[in-house]
């Protein structure tokens, strides 16, 4: 299949490989191929250079407009890079703290466990005892307070 653009004819090949072209400048590490002769602020420094400071520094180096728009998405490129790095990281912590209260709640919930069958236990063996006395009590017939029968 061939589509027209801008007066040429083109395949649907050629369009996906454009496409995949202007993805891969679009996203490469650094964000787009090196803009030549703007070698003069490192990645660190755009990205923590103040808006007003870069714009500032970009005319008096007089860029031209293309330039200056490739900088700043080069500058909003990194700074959502390390918007979503500290996303990651607080969010590993997180999970962290997480997974240790979990720990703890668990291990609790195991002790109290162990505590309820611990009482059930002493008192089926109290049960025990006392249904021993009243049957002794009827044996010998020895009377029992209304209350405990």
């Amino acid at each position: 299949m061939s589509y027209e653009f801008n007066g040429r004819v083109r395949d649907s090949r050629q369009m996906q490989r454009d496409r995949i072209s202007m993805h891969q400048q679009m996203h490469s590490p650094l964000g787009g191929p090196p803009i030549p002769g703007m070698e003069f602020l490192s990645d660190d420094e755009l990205v923590s250079i103040s808006v007003r400071d870069l714009n500032r520094t970009l005319k008096m180096r007089g860029l031209s407009r293309d330039e200056i728009i490739r900088m700043k998405q080069r500058r909003r490129t990194l700074k959502n890079r390390g918007y979503a790095a500290s996303c990651r990281v607080k969010r590993i912590e997180q999970r962290d703290v997480l997974d240790t209260d979990k720990t703890v709640e668990s291990s609790d919930i195991e002790g109290v466990k162990s505590d309820n069958q611990a009482i059930r236990d002493e008192i089926d063996a109290l049960q025990s005892k006392f249904d021993a006395l009243r049957k002794f009590a009827a044996q010998k017939k020895i009377p029992v307070p209304f209350e405990f029968n």
